[in-house]
């Protein structure tokens, strides 16, 4: 009977024991016993800045990169070429040297294309061999003022003025210089970059001494 209380003891205190292990582990703080918190995982912190996300991303992923393209700007309108342009009015200046010739002619050059484009330049002058290019007697031109660029969009004109060196007298006329005058029913005018054009005058003849030619520039602006 002894045996069998002292065994019983022995039972109860150990039970007791365990209890208290038991209960003194589960109120121990973590990090007491020495042993150290698991770190979180990459894939748990909070994303870098700048960062895409599933969601709307980052500032830097709200902004589009640079694409490194070129900016295509409008630009200027080409040069006319022949094709585009032509001599379309040739008239007597209202301003002209004295005389009883031509003095002096306006000239006109359209943009006859549906495309914009530029004149820069004085004109070539020669008067016309009765349809026969190889009998064209060419003016000696001499340039007066300077030339700029003249932008012309569809159907918009150039201007130019040719003063020649005019015929004296009555009849025929004559020249100072004692040449003989010349008359030529049409001019061939050039343009520059854009060829060359035959053109009449609107009332009479060109008429005109020495073969000589002074010439403006092709302008937005009729001269008189």
């Amino acid at each position: 009977m002894q045996y069998a209380a002292g065994v019983r003891q022995t039972v109860a205190a150990l039970v007791t024991a365990v209890a208290t292990t038991a209960l003194v582990a589960g109120c121990t703080p973590p990090g007491e016993d020495g042993a150290q918190p698991a770190a979180p995982s990459q894939s748990a912190q909070s994303p870098a800045p700048g960062a895409a996300t599933g969601g709307t991303g980052g500032k830097e992923a709200a902004t589009p990169a640079a694409s490194g393209s070129p900016t295509v700007s409008g630009g200027g309108a080409k040069p006319c070429t022949v094709k585009e342009v032509k001599v379309t009015e040739a008239r007597q200046a209202a301003v002209r040297p004295p005389g009883t010739g031509t003095g002096a002619a306006v000239i006109a050059v359209t943009n006859a294309s549906k495309n914009s484009c530029t004149l820069q330049g004085f004109p070539t002058v020669a008067g016309a061999g009765n349809g026969s290019p190889d009998k064209n007697v060419p003016l000696a031109t001499t340039h007066s003022g300077s030339a700029t660029k003249v932008s012309l969009a569809p159907g918009a004109r150039a201007w130019t003025k040719l003063t020649f060196v005019n015929v004296q007298g009555e009849a025929d006329g004559s020249c100072v210089s004692g040449a003989t005058p010349a008359s030529f029913p049409t001019l061939v005018v050039g343009v520059p970059g854009a060829g060359a054009h035959q053109i009449a005058l609107d009332d009479g003849v060109f008429a005109l001494c020495d073969d000589k030619a002074t010439v403006t520039a092709y302008s937005a602006t009729k001269p008189s």
